[in-house]
């Protein structure tokens, strides 16, 4: 009897966890079914462009998958997608690919959190209902440190900033940088003067020797002349923090609710109609302002789906015709060359010619928070 009754469990489990991992290939093939793939043919100017296109609906879930998990590392893009369980992904913002940290260049929000900060170009921000919007995005970080009470009770506040976010100081360079743990375990280099704060204290000050991030706070690094400023924190001063958006006029942008955030351009289309000023969002190089080269975009189209898009070669101004064509209601460039790189279903439509730093993946088992 007793051989019996435990049979019968065990056959009931075996059940139970077929149905539990059938219901969940069901919702995976639902979910894929959803992002759709096509290859789009579109005229420019003559010439007819091949365009890799793949539409996510409103509302899917949107994440930054980044290399390893963290900022200024690289891994190849189907590790990226595996390790990010997405059911679609494209390429990111640009980053140091040619030697030294492999930092990227645009701003960039995971999880609600700033893990990296740019200022040029243009965003991409998914709220966590999945809404997109687009935007010439920058994080201005500041906040306020107060000494300890002196023995009359008073204590004495002063501002502080940060430059830049998760990023390797050039040698010389006069900044204050922020690191979180999206950074890794250790800020990545030695030099300046760090200031590790945690849980809103000051915990430890000293000479920048590859320092460890705290799980439960943040260091600052203040490099360059700007360690001039490092004497207004001591062990114990109470830090606060408050993070700010703003358009590149200066102009505040409801963004706060945003989880998910790419910074790369240049703007493509604007209001459905080609707007392209590549050397007015601070870009220099050729291979945006004039060559033509393999490129990677994304789009939020009329009715709030988005649709990430490739092509094997086109100038800047072509790819905006084409954004454009292809039914973009607001278009933005992403890193190309090399980099360019899309996968949806199961499959990859462009291949990556190299190791990526970030990219944004999508579906229904990717975390936004």
């Amino acid at each position: 009897m007793k051989s019996k009754k435990w049979g019968t469990m065990l056959l009931a489990g075996v059940l139970a966890v077929t149905g539990v991992f059938g219901l969940m290939g069901d919702q995976k093939a639902e979910a894929a079914a959803s992002i759709t793939t096509a290859v789009r043919k579109v005229s420019v100017s003559g010439r007819t462009y091949s365009v890799q296109t793949v539409t996510i609906p409103k509302g899917t879930k949107a994440a930054l998958g980044l290399a390893q998990g963290q900022v200024g590392q690289t891994q190849s893009f189907a590790s990226i997608i595996k390790n990010s369980n997405a059911t679609a992904a494209i390429n990111g913002a640009f980053f140091n690919s040619y030697g030294g940290p492999a930092d990227p260049y645009g701003t960039l929000i995971s999880k609600g959190q700033i893990v990296h900060t740019g200022y040029y170009g243009t965003s991409i921000g998914f709220k966590k209902d999945g809404t997109a919007l687009m935007d010439s995005l920058r994080a201005n970080i500041r906040g306020t440190v107060s000494s300890k009470p002196d023995k009359a009770g008073k204590s004495k506040t002063l501002g502080w900033y940060a430059t830049f976010v998760n990023r390797t100081p050039e040698a010389g360079q006069n900044v204050v940088l922020m690191y979180n743990t999206a950074r890794g375990s250790n800020v990545g280099f030695s030099g300046g003067i760090a200031v590790t704060v945690r849980k809103g204290k000051v915990v430890k000050k000293g000479a920048n020797t590859n320092t460890t991030i705290p799980s439960d706070g943040y260091v600052l690094v203040y490099h360059g002349s700007e360690k001039d400023n490092v004497g207004r924190f001591e062990v114990g001063s109470t830090v606060e923090m408050e993070i700010t958006y703003t358009d590149a006029a200066g102009k505040t942008i409801a963004w706060d609710d945003v989880v998910t955030a790419v910074g790369a351009g240049p703007r493509l289309v604007k209001d459905s109609k080609v707007s392209l000023d590549a050397k007015g969002e601070g870009f220099n190089d050729p291979k945006i302002l004039t060559a033509s080269g393999a490129r990677s975009g994304i789009a939020i189209m009329p009715d709030g789906s988005v649709m990430l898009a490739t092509v094997s070669g086109a100038t800047m101004g072509q790819w905006a015709q084409v954004m454009q064509k292809l039914g973009a209601k607001q278009a933005m460039n992403l890193d190309g060359g090399a980099s360019s790189a899309l996968y949806a279903n199961g499959r990859t439509l462009t291949s990556a010619g190299r190791q990526l730093s970030n990219t944004l993946v999508f579906g229904q088992w990717v975390a936004m928070q």
